[in-house]
């Protein structure tokens, strides 16, 4: 299906421009400046509260930011929602999905009131139940299916009206992996054709499909890159992973001597420093009586990245 935009190829996608929102004395989104290429994903990483909803909200048009603004495919969301709103599909984390109609029904009720021909959705329909695996159950009632069932139904409503910039907000959520992994492939598909927001908690989702990630936390982008830039912002202090038995306060005690970062949780113990020496740990280790399952130096995870920005502790 070919893009609709009438906008110069050479405009981003999705561009804000110090975009804010408050809600009294919270600051829920701080001055964002993104700039999301044609064709692009992007996912948007951030723990609960980060201004990840916020964001999306605003950039769909159901919120008016207090400040700043956006532009999506050259609309502005403040000015020209109404343009705004027929370039984008979404497929939010509650799904507005008509219980009682089938998916077909609901296919059709979202197309026409997105001005999609009915000869176009007559086309369209039988194609997207097929790929989303969903042509046997075509005509039988939404309140049957399972939740992943409803996510990938989800997803096609987004799609239906062909949008240049489709947003989703937890796609994969609550979904078996075999099923994760095959709607992986089919959002893989969709990149270069669709500009996609995507946000998700799995980190190997946004590892897996994100030609870039912002880590957005407390309202700001506290990091912008590709997964493996990302990744590589962390080599500089790797960690190594022992498993052993016999590890006692005193040798780790010793441990924190030589380097800054010592942690002992569930028999596994983490070292990491800027400069590590595998086999002087593994000696000084065996020499104070520990015994060595494994070692290895282990290369830094986009969790780790993740992590190491937003902190370890719950947010509410």
């Amino acid at each position: 299906m070919a893009a609709t935009s009438k906008a110069p190829p050479e405009i981003p996608a999705i561009e804000t421009a110090d975009l804010s929102r408050s809600y009294g004395q919270l600051l829920a989104v701080e001055k964002l400046n993104l700039n999301i290429r044609r064709g692009e994903l992007f996912a948007l990483l951030g723990p609960n509260g980060a201004g990840k909803s916020t964001t999306i909200n605003m950039l769909c048009c159901l919120l008016k930011p207090t400040a700043g603004t956006a532009r999506i495919m050259g609309f502005d969301i403040n000015t020209q929602s109404y343009q705004v709103k027929s370039t984008i599909g979404s497929s939010p984390q509650e799904t507005a999905i008509s219980d009682h109609l089938t998916p077909v029904e609901n296919l059709e009720l979202f197309g026409r009131l997105n001005g999609v021909a009915p000869e176009k959705l007559k086309e369209w329909i039988p194609r997207f139940l097929e790929i989303m695996g969903l042509e046997d159950r075509a005509k039988s009632q939404v309140r049957t299916f399972s939740g992943g069932m409803k996510r990938r139904l989800s997803i096609m409503m987004a799609l239906i009206h062909n949008p240049d910039v489709v947003f989703l907000d937890e796609p994969t959520l609550g979904l078996d992996p075999q099923v994760r992994h095959a709607m992986w492939e089919y959002i893989k598909s969709l990149k270069g054709q669709k500009t996609i927001l995507l946000t998700t908690h799995y980190m190997e989702e946004a590892d897996q499909l994100a030609d870039r990630i912002g880590i957005m936390d407390q309202g700001k982008i506290v990091a912008l890159g590709t997964p493996v830039e990302l990744k590589q912002s962390l080599i500089k202090e790797p960690t190594m992973k022992i498993q052993a038995f016999n590890i006692s306060q005193k040798i780790i005690a010793d441990l924190k001597t030589f380097y800054p970062k010592v942690e002992f949780s569930g028999g596994t113990l983490s070292v990491s420093a800027e400069h590590l020496e595998f086999n002087e740990i593994v000696n000084r280790l065996q020499n104070a009586g520990a015994v060595i399952r494994s070692a290895q130096i282990k290369d830094p995870s986009l969790e780790d990245v993740y992590l190491k920005l937003t902190g370890k502790e719950l947010r509410p």
